[in-house]
């Protein structure tokens, strides 16, 4: 029961995503504009992608002897992944043909802070961590608990990366937006975004 429901339960959430991504990055190559007014990316994520790989990888082994097999964690993990999964889905959509695989600023760009981008600045990288952590619990915990903190590392550089070009373009919404909205975790300085949305009106 416990395996079924891991397979099961990783491969549609996963498989759905990534046919998501892969369908997502063909509509967009054919509809969206050619010309590109800015663009940023770092050899520096590639480096730190492959070098967290290789810790989450080399950790299996350590931290096997950890893994947890209670009916609860696995079932909390897949709730953990379902709703992770549609929040990921959700901000995929809303972004549209905005969407890029490295940071970038097409012509006409627009800032978004409506739909799940106003419960997050980055809400795609939330629900991915999402779904990291819920695969971690439903798969036991214990081989794939590096996963997670990798996955933080390699995305708050890339957010870096993409917080730098979101203030060259939107130099003056954005740094309102990046106040009242947190950067990853939902209702994180919840009181902070409250006394910043009541003083300062919010970006359109």
């Amino acid at each position: 029961m416990s395996t079924l429901l891991e397979t099961v339960g990783n491969a549609v959430c996963w498989g759905v995503v990534v046919a998501v991504w892969v369908a997502g990055a063909f509509y967009n190559a054919a509809r969206s504009p050619r010309r590109r007014t800015r663009r940023q990316g770092s050899p520096l994520l590639i480096a730190a992608a492959l070098a967290c790989a290789g810790l989450a990888a080399a950790g299996q082994g350590l931290w096997r002897d950890a893994d947890v097999r209670a009916l609860w964690v696995q079932i909390l993990g897949l709730v953990v992944l379902v709703a992770s999964t549609g929040f990921t889905l959700w901000a995929r959509f809303s972004l549209g043909t905005m969407w890029s695989w490295d940071p970038v600023v097409r012509d006409h760009h627009q800032l978004r802070t409506d739909g799940p981008y106003a419960v997050t600045r980055h809400p795609i990288y939330t629900g991915l961590i999402g779904m990291l952590l819920g695969t971690t619990l439903l798969s036991g915990i214990g081989k794939w608990v590096v996963l997670v903190p990798a996955a933080v590392i390699v995305l708050e550089l890339k957010i870096r990366v993409e917080e730098r070009l979101m203030l060259a373009t939107f130099p003056e919404e954005y740094p309102r937006y990046r106040r009242q909205v947190p950067q990853l975790v939902p209702g994180l300085f919840a009181g902070r975004r409250h006394h910043a949305v009541g003083s300062e009106p919010r970006p359109s």
